[in-house]
């Protein structure tokens, strides 16, 4: 597909956020798939391949975030969205942006405060038998842990930007997306999920690529597990926060963080935008 240049959008309707790291083969497309009206936040987490300058020249605004980690750079993200409702997806060509579309849809209707995208592969190699094995352990485990019965705990998404900053997501690395899921379930937020093509992706996965990786993932993501629930007051507060999108003076996440090695868990420094 030829790529289409997307242009800043000042006052975005949606913003969508995309960590990246060396995916300059992918970009093209993927920017090309945003709809119109959304601001694309490509988030570098450390490229060394061209792929902020590339971001930047196909007219996406980018964030630079130093520390390395998919939860750093998606938090960095969410900081510099400024839009109502923001969305989350991969940058490696694997998740068409366009998909989000109903998501975004459903949120603003109120139907749902987060939604959630089940991945379906197409084809062979789209997703490795390691990385489907280690998602459906964790899926269970999720289930036992909060009630959810979700199927899939992957990256594409869309919440009110509010609600999501409410939530205090404290892991800066793969537990990321988990603990989002995890918190907004203790916060008794209604939690979606529709299925969602999944492609093979470009180049190679800096998480499930590997059985090292896939198990340092699992890791991170049982340690956020281990979180204690919120407690029913914060709960409440939250809850009120996810469907008004307007935060509360209370953080649920800095309620009920449990311990971690800080190499994990320390805050983010935020990313700069550019």
């Amino acid at each position: 597909m030829k790529p289409v240049t997307t242009f800043p959008v000042p006052d975005p309707d949606v913003d969508l956020v995309l960590p990246c790291l060396n995916e300059a083969g992918a970009l093209p497309w993927v920017l090309s798939r945003i709809p119109p009206g959304w601001r694309a936040l490509v988030v570098d987490n450390g490229s060394t391949d061209g792929s902020a300058e590339l971001a930047r020249a196909l007219g996406a605004t980018v964030v630079r975030e130093e520390r390395r980690g998919f939860g750093a750079a998606c938090h960095a993200g969410l900081t510099a969205a400024t839009a109502d409702i923001v969305c989350f997806c991969d940058c490696d060509g694997s998740l068409d942006p366009a998909l989000l579309l109903p998501f975004v849809a459903e949120v603003r209707a109120g139907g749902a405060d987060l939604v959630l995208g089940r991945r379906r592969p197409q084809g062979r190699g789209a997703w490795p038998a390691h990385a489907r094995a280690g998602n459906i352990a964790l899926a269970r485990m999720l289930r036992r842990r909060t009630g959810l019965r979700l199927h899939d705990l992957g990256p594409l998404r869309a919440a009110r930007r509010e609600a999501l900053l409410g939530l205090d997501l404290t892991d800066r690395r793969s537990g990321y997306p988990l603990q989002m899921v995890v918190r907004a379930a203790d916060a008794g937020w209604r939690v979606a999920e529709h299925d969602v093509p999944y492609l093979a992706r470009t180049g190679v996965s800096k998480v499930t690529g590997t059985w090292r990786g896939t198990w340092q993932a699992v890791r991170d993501m049982r340690r956020v597990l281990a979180e204690p629930p919120t407690p029913v007051g914060v709960r409440a507060q939250a809850q009120t926060a996810a469907r008004t999108g307007t935060r509360t003076g209370v953080q649920p996440g800095a309620q009920v963080s449990a311990p971690a090695p800080a190499s994990a868990l320390e805050p983010s420094r935020g990313g700069t935008v550019q």
